[in-house]
């Protein structure tokens, strides 16, 4: 009986495999749809060769649309509504898509194959998202995986973004990758310094980009990134903050630390900033000027486990948030490091009183 079974699980399996293999040579040869039309807004028509995501063929187009995730179909911010052309909702798209944006012909566009003609609508603000050429100008340590990457703007030679938004960096073909591929970086740099954009990198063990960066990206060296993206920025209240950030999480905070200085901004700031070892704090020395340059900005740094003498917060960082703060529902939260790091900190900032639609963050999946 348990070998009838096992026989008749192998013949399953096998049949599945060949059904696969079927799927991939079809694909293969099928793939040249031909030219294939896209309809922009019932406006713009762009005629390209089909086979492509709807993604990666728009950005082909310089047509730039938000993808933290380098169209990995992970962090869901590729959204774009197409009433006709896409095809049936895949299962990759379903858990980022609620019911109405479903009944709204939401779809996330890296997942889209363009195998026929398409309609499509998006924002008009993404039409001005710029493509910009780029210098490596300074590469610096600031701690033993993460580090400081500053470009020097060469086309066009000058941006302007909202301090907490983020760029799309292209690493480009090298010997570890054989394609080109985005990833979404804060912008940490002040955006009075039109012509500079600083991104704080964390490196990632196989990270396409990051090991790009890290390990063939050289002073001297061309890239390209697009943007600016993001709705994460300082809301229009005197609402007082607590920020909680970690890592590479600093990187959008730095951004808008130096607009808060330079106009004058006199909201209170508690920024709590956890880091595993005392190693791997960084930024000190700068996060203390702010606090004589902003009288109203008080940073807290956490060490989840110090290695050496500590006098400061320990444990993680959302534990002392919870410690150190209580009747916080007049705050509001702004949030910045890995997805799970955000979870944790909505819910003790939802458990301290803060309402969620007070807490702003974007999620880097």
């Amino acid at each position: 009986m348990i070998q009838t079974l096992l026989i008749s699980v192998l013949i399953m399996s096998a049949i599945s495999a060949g059904l696969a293999a079927v799927l991939v040579v079809a694909e293969f040869f099928l793939r040249n749809y031909g030219e294939c039309k896209i309809t922009i807004n019932g406006e713009k028509d762009l005629v390209i060769d089909g086979g492509g995501s709807l993604l990666a063929s728009l950005v082909e187009q310089k047509i730039f649309i938000p993808s933290a995730c380098g169209g990995r179909g992970t962090c869901g911010l590729c959204k774009v509504k197409v009433p006709d052309g896409a095809g049936s909702l895949l299962p990759t798209e379903e858990p980022y898509l609620d019911k109405k944006e479903i009944a709204g012909n939401m779809r996330l566009s890296c997942q889209v194959k363009v195998r026929n003609d398409l309609k499509i609508e998006i924002p008009e603000e993404l039409f001005n998202i710029k493509e910009y050429s780029c210098s490596c100008e300074e590469i610096r340590d600031l701690t033993h995986d993460i580090k400081l990457f500053r470009f020097k703007l060469i086309e066009p030679p000058d941006i302007k973004f909202t301090p907490g938004q983020y760029m799309q960096l292209l690493a480009p073909i090298y010997e570890k990758s054989k394609e080109e591929v985005y990833r979404a970086y804060s912008i940490a740099s002040d955006s009075a310094q039109k012509d500079i954009i600083d991104l704080i990198i964390r490196f990632v063990p196989g990270g396409i980009c990051t090991t790009y960066c890290f390990e063939y990206l050289n002073v001297g060296d061309k890239v390209k990134m697009n943007g600016a993206y993001g709705e994460f920025r300082l809301s229009e209240t005197d609402a007082d903050m607590l920020w909680i950030a970690g890592g590479s999480g600093m990187a959008p905070f730095v951004s808008i630390l130096h607009y808060m200085k330079n106009t004058g901004n006199k909201r209170k700031v508690t920024y709590y900033f956890g880091a595993n070892k005392v190693k791997e704090l960084f930024l000190l020395d700068e996060m203390r000027q702010f606090e004589k340059d902003l009288p109203n900005f008080r940073f807290v740094p956490v060490v989840y486990e110090p290695e050496e003498e500590w006098n400061g917060e320990t444990g993680l960082v959302t534990k002392a948030v919870g410690r150190n703060e209580k009747n916080i529902a007049d705050c509001e939260g702004y949030l910045c490091g890995s997805g799970g790091m955000i979870d944790a900190s909505i819910e003790v900032l939802k458990k301290l009183g803060l309402d969620e639609d007070k807490i702003y963050y974007d999620k880097f999946a």
